[in-house]
């Protein structure tokens, strides 16, 4: 009976280790991910006008808040120029010579980029915080293990 107690242990402990070995590869992985989406978009020099009340200074993107907000800005300045992509066209087809058109989908694009950057940072944060709590874990099972190797 003992020596199957000895083994139930270190299979615990080794659980704790594996634990603590995958949290640090999602932790990792997460933070890795995160600088290189802030470091493309200074790349990119990815930045908006937020004060309206002073527009020519412009904010540099590099975090889930900023590009939330300059999304919104976005979104409510492609809605001045028409409230919806078919009320863009009428009954017609996109022309990319036409001014207004071709605004309208580059707004599209960047609203785009800036929203799955803030969806990217929220996954971002859940894998990091999901990676903690498998080292927590893992550090919890690992020295329940090794406290249970040690009764005789």
């Amino acid at each position: 009976m003992a020596r199957m107690s000895r083994t139930v242990s270190l299979v615990i402990a080794i659980l704790g280790v594996v634990a603590i070995v995958i949290g640090a590869v999602f932790v990792f992985q997460g933070v890795s991910k995160n600088n290189l989406i802030e470091e493309r978009m200074k790349v990119e020099k990815v930045s908006i006008a937020l004060d309206p009340d002073n527009p020519k200074q412009l904010t540099q993107i590099g975090n889930a808040d900023d590009a939330q907000k300059a999304a919104d800005t976005i979104s409510a300045h492609r809605r001045a120029l028409a409230p919806s992509y078919q009320d863009l066209l009428g009954t017609g087809r996109f022309d990319p010579t036409n001014p207004k058109h071709l605004t309208y989908a580059q707004a599209m694009n960047l609203e785009n980029y800036l929203y799955m950057a803030v969806t990217a940072f929220g996954l971002i944060q859940v894998v990091i915080a999901a990676g903690a709590f498998m080292i927590v874990t893992g550090i919890a099972l690992g020295l329940t293990g090794l406290m249970l190797f040690r009764i005789p």
